[in-house]
């Protein structure tokens, strides 16, 4: 586990007129404050990353799909500093990732057509308060091919 990433439940509630998915409320102990919401979608073996912030926490829910998301944490001096994370996000496993400012973090596209990550993020997006790295010519040791276990 990276420092400072929380893995959060999340509630669905079907019924038979559809589903309610819970995300984010402000009295959730993890809720830091609002700065935006944006959904992103990403079509089937597509890799959107990598990227981390400097000062916002990204707090993702896949809402439609599967996703496979990857965090790097080269921050010094963090005790977790060259660790990765890998999980898979989606209807079999719906929760809330809490990625804290400066970790790496990308994902790819799992599913038919596209998936979709809802991002409740605590600060506007700034381009210039971000960097990004090319998914597959970096320092990250990931590689972002099928694993065949």
């Amino acid at each position: 586990m990276i420092e400072g990433v929380k893995l959060v439940p999340l509630k669905r509630i079907p019924d038979e007129r559809g589903t309610i998915f819970h995300m984010l409320r402000v009295t959730d102990p993890h809720f830091i404050q609002f700065g935006e919401i944006y959904f992103s979608t990403v079509y089937k073996g597509v890799v959107k990353g990598w990227h981390r912030h400097r000062e916002m926490t990204l707090n993702y829910a896949c809402v439609h799909g599967r996703i496979k998301l990857v965090l790097y944490d080269d921050r010094e001096p963090s005790p977790t500093s060259g660790e990765l994370m890998e999980l898979f996000l989606g209807p079999d496993d719906y929760r809330l990732v809490v990625i804290p400012p400066e970790v790496w973090n990308g994902f790819k596209g799992m599913s038919e057509p596209w998936a979709m990550v809802a991002n409740c993020c605590t600060h506007p997006h700034d381009p210039a308060r971000s960097s990004r790295l090319d998914p597959f010519d970096n320092h990250i040791p990931y590689d972002w091919g099928v694993k065949q276990h």
